[in-house]
């Protein structure tokens, strides 16, 4: 399923070239993404791959969107004003008539979403904001959930999701992560999904999406720059290092590349 088809970012100068989120864009020549059931973002540190998925969220005001601000020059949003610009073109679905919207649970999902997840194991302070943000979320008040919090209920339950969360490294937290956010029917957005997974896992995840692009009517958006995530998944590559944004195969990656020629070096040890 492709919910989202096209996306072209803003082509709109501006004087100050130092303006984010324009001077991410500012040397580059950009035809519109065009978008498979999954595509990715690849590109090194500092590429922008990120900066692509949160304009893109912030345009359809996804779930996990972060609102950026820009430099402070004047009164001017300069990030309200580069995501405006920007235009877009949906899919189609199964009947070949052009949706009118993305699906409601589209969502986000960033690197520091999972981070944040696994944080919430090791630090026991952060496990009481999360309870107390997860029961305001769910219509108690700020002095309720703290009553609740400080009960023997309250306590019982914190105890009880300290023990569940103990049985999990960070690379299974991780895994569960997806497991309870990914859903049938819907666009995500992943921002460098493989942090804190191992390369088995980083497969398993890839090959989990595969599917669920086959069979479950998803469609994925993904910054990555991990050889097992790229050479899992079956996807369109833009390549963001790029002056212009080239589709390319993955073993022609940089980052692939690296790795092979690193156990091409050594594989005299393998033997």
């Amino acid at each position: 399923m492709i919910y989202l088809r096209t996306f072209q970012l803003s082509n709109i100068q501006v004087k100050n070239p130092n303006i984010y989120p324009y001077s991410v864009f500012k040397d580059k020549y950009i035809e519109p993404f065009v978008f498979d059931p999954i595509t990715i973002f690849y590109g090194n540190n500092g590429s922008g791959k990120s900066t692509l998925l949160n304009i893109i969220a912030d345009k359809f005001c996804l779930k996990g969107r972060e609102h950026a601000t820009s430099n402070s020059f004047g009164i001017v949003d300069y990030c309200d004003k580069f995501v405006a610009e920007c235009s877009f073109l949906y899919g189609e679905n199964e009947f070949g008539t052009q949706i009118s919207k993305l699906p409601e649970n589209s969502r986000y999902i960033k690197s520091e979403d999972i981070l944040y997840e696994i944080k919430k194991i090791q630090q026991n302070d952060v496990l009481s904001e999360g309870m107390l943000y997860e029961l305001i979320r769910g219509g108690k008040t700020l002095k309720e959930a703290r009553q609740f919090l400080a009960s023997k209920e309250g306590s019982n339950q914190r105890a009880y999701i300290e023990f569940a969360q103990e049985k999990y490294s960070n690379g299974e937290t991780a895994m569960q992560y997806f497991n309870d956010y990914l859903q049938p029917d819907a666009l995500y957005l992943l921002d460098e999904p493989e942090v804190s997974l191992s390369p088995s896992n980083q497969v398993r995840l890839a090959e989990e999406i595969n599917k669920m692009t086959r069979l479950l009517g998803c469609q994925f958006i993904i910054a990555t720059h991990s050889p097992f995530m790229l050479g899992t998944l079956h996807s369109k590559i833009y390549n963001i290092d790029l002056k212009e944004y080239d589709v390319v195969t993955w073993s022609k990656l940089e980052n692939v590349r690296y790795f092979y020629e690193f156990f091409k070096k050594h594989e005299d040890e393998f033997e």
